[in-house]
């Protein structure tokens, strides 16, 4: 997948999932405004459908299907926001689901994604297992793999965010995105400049699990470990040959790495303030913001809150901090 192909797959996804996934609403930002000297506006994926931008990509991907792939099935792995998504999209089109999960995951999470409809298949000890397990069982039984970010439907799908941001406002100067996997920056970012080059794209990235940052700064993609972080829908390792890597070298224009405290901190400014219920991944976006300080004062920003879901043991676990 090359750059210049991203602008044709998001306005073939605009049109496929038009009607099945929300048009969020950009909501202005005061406080935000007060801190940084900025026209601050947040993109509030954190209200769509399953609580998560990842649902576009899923249902993008999952259309994109012809009717005997449709009829077979679909596998994915997650124990989080793109399960929720692959199972909610399947439900919505009447395609039968598996979702491989770890061994010790979220019961929460796991009951979201098994109360869209999916089938839960345990395996192993760490998500890297899961998604090999998935990906050997979607070969040996012929169904269709979703990945969350390695997939050019999927980066379409998340692009449909940049496609809605140039109707929603005239001018954007930066736009600040989380960075895990890079499928949501790339669809994003690379619509946005499609049509409008000047934007410039900031990557926000978790201190404790930075890979693709990382992977970015070494020029190929690393396998490195993570540590626990509170924007754990960011976290982890990136496939080899994922097409997201060359994109996001191409995309990005700058960095910010932040600490688990400034992503807390973050989203208590967000509840507080904005009276919003993030997650970290989100606010991990909001941090990078608040790290830039006064750089882009009188400037039009644009700060995606890519998710609003937080287990409330985390969340307790913030606001007693």
């Amino acid at each position: 997948m090359q750059v210049d192909d991203i602008k044709g797959e998001v306005l073939d996804a605009a049109a496929r999932i038009d009607g099945r996934a929300r048009e969020t609403p950009l909501d202005a930002s005061v406080e935000l405004e007060r801190r940084t000297g900025a026209k601050v506006y947040l993109k509030l994926e954190c209200i769509q459908h399953t609580g998560s931008f990842k649902v576009r990509g899923a249902l993008n991907r999952i259309l994109s299907l012809d009717d005997a792939e449709r009829r077979a099935g679909v596998v994915a792995a997650s124990t989080g926001n793109h399960g929720a998504g692959v199972a909610y999209a399947c439900r919505e089109l009447g395609v039968p689901c598996q979702v491989f999960v770890p061994v010790g995951a979220s019961k929460s999470k796991l009951a979201s994604i098994s109360g869209y409809g999916a089938t839960l298949e345990v395996e192993g000890a760490d998500g890297v297992v899961a998604e090999r397990a998935a990906r050997r069982h979607a070969r040996e039984s012929g169904l269709t793999y979703v990945s969350p970010y390695n997939d050019p439907r999927v980066v379409g799908g998340q692009g449909t965010i940049g496609l809605e941001l140039v109707r929603q406002l005239d001018r954007i100067d930066a736009i600040f995105i989380s960075l895990g996997g890079g499928g949501l920056i790339a669809g994003v970012a690379g619509f946005l400049k499609s049509v409008r080059p000047e934007i410039e794209v900031v990557a926000s990235s978790a201190r404790n699990s930075a890979v693709m940052f990382e992977s970015l700064q070494a020029g190929e993609i690393l396998d490195l470990d993570s540590e626990a972080t509170l924007s754990d829908g960011t976290a982890g390792g990136i496939e080899h040959a994922a097409i997201t890597f060359p994109l996001c070298r191409k995309l990005i224009d700058r960095h910010e790495l932040l600490s688990e405290a400034e992503i807390a901190s973050a989203l208590r400014l967000v509840l507080e303030r904005q009276h919003l219920l993030v997650e970290g991944a989100a606010a991990l976006a909001v941090a990078g913001l608040l790290k830039s300080g006064q750089r882009y004062r009188g400037k039009n920003v644009v700060v995606i809150l890519c998710g609003g879901n937080v287990a409330v043991e985390t969340l307790r676990a913030v606001l007693a901090d």
